[in-house]
């Protein structure tokens, strides 16, 4: 079991319990199972341990002299070399409040004593392989932004479809979204050339604004690839917990695109950066993260916003049919001067036949 989880390099498993018996029964099974005990009896302990060889996995008792498992908890949590690590607590202590406090801090589950070998070797291999999964897919995604890094030092044709490719690739783990990606810088190029006929816009959509926002529209929803799958994928509506982190992928994209944009200034980094921060603010300032309001929003933003939500209401989802292209109209109609734009709004309401007509055609 051990070398499946990972690979050719056994799990180490710190015990942080002080009580020895509880450690000498803890150890034994861990052993039992396959993988390496290191019991230890305080947190003092634990962090030379640590600082030794970082484990795979804590388990942690709660009631402990000097320092409790709560606050190692949330002490290893604040450092982000070991905040990555699961954390188990094992503990007589099983209130609710107890549990909810835990969970809070980052723990991944709760055990309680006494310990039966079949759940000390569920709940391990279970977090476990979580734990491998989620590095694989740090891995993963670090080489993904490695090679949009490495291309997109020269902008070339080859360089823009290959942002465009890798995007959708980010962005198509999400299960039944697979087109929204293309059907947004389909739409917003679109959007931004209708916005170069109006006196209100046609300077700031310029050639080189028209081609950027092309080019890096897609790239608005990159944060979700370090959302996790359990959210992202989930059927039914998000809890407010739930919502609260999936709002997160605007900061987490605009910081991944962010540190790009640092090696390589250029305008397309810079817009993507605000377009991946911003698509979900708001014209009345209710939106996230930031809260702006009017022109306080990018332009970029402000029409990928539209476009986004266009696309979103016309899309189905798991817990509701897609809405008509008639019935779309209708709700971002009632968001004129709350989410959107106005300005922007006037001119998609000339030309929402063509985002129709566009649909039609994929369709075809």
């Amino acid at each position: 079991m051990a070398s499946r989880l990972m690979g050719t390099q056994t799990p180490n498993i710190l015990i942080v319990d002080d009580t020895t018996s509880n450690l000498v029964i803890l150890a034994e099974m861990i052993k039992s199972i396959g993988y390496i005990a290191r019991p230890v009896i305080s947190v003092k302990q634990a962090l030379s341990a640590i600082a030794v060889s970082k484990p795979h996995l804590i388990l942690l008792d709660i009631s402990m002299p000097e320092v409790d498992g709560f606050d190692f908890c949330e002490m290893l949590k604040q450092d982000t070399t070991l905040s990555d690590i699961p954390i188990i607590f094992i503990s007589a202590l099983n209130t609710t409040e107890d549990k909810v406090k835990g969970f809070k801090l980052g723990a991944v589950d709760f055990i309680s004593k006494p310990f039966e070998l079949e759940e000390i070797t569920l709940r391990i291999n279970t977090h476990l392989k979580i734990f491998q999964m989620q590095n694989e897919l740090k891995v993963h995604n670090k080489r993904l932004f490695k090679m949009f890094n490495d291309q997109i030092k020269q902008v070339t044709e080859e360089q823009k479809h290959l942002i465009y490719t890798l995007t959708k690739l980010l962005e198509s783990r999400m299960e039944g979204e697979e087109a929204h990606i293309e059907n947004v810088g389909r739409l917003c190029k679109l959007m931004a050339m209708s916005l170069q006929f109006s006196s209100k816009f046609e300077k700031q959509v310029t050639a080189s604004f028209l081609d950027n926002i092309v080019m890096v529209a897609p790239l608005h929803d990159v944060g979700m690839v370090k959302i996790r799958d359990a959210i992202i994928l989930k059927e039914e509506k998000l809890t407010e917990e739930e919502r609260e982190i999936m709002q997160k992928h605007t900061l987490i994209g605009a910081e991944s695109l962010q540190e790009l944009y640092e090696l390589n200034k250029n305008e397309s980094m810079e817009m993507a950066v605000d377009i991946a921060k911003y698509h979900h603010e708001k014209w009345d300032g209710t939106g996230y993260p930031a809260g702006l309001a009017g022109e306080e929003i990018p332009l970029a933003a402000r029409i990928v916003s539209v476009v986004d939500v266009y696309d979103a209401l016309t899309s189905g989802k798991s817990y509701r049919k897609a809405y008509t292209h008639e019935e779309a109209i209708e709700i971002m109609k009632g968001e004129i001067g709350k989410s959107f734009d106005p300005n922007i709004m006037e001119v998609f309401l000339k030309i929402h036949n063509q985002f129709r007509k566009e649909e039609k055609k994929e369709i075809s």
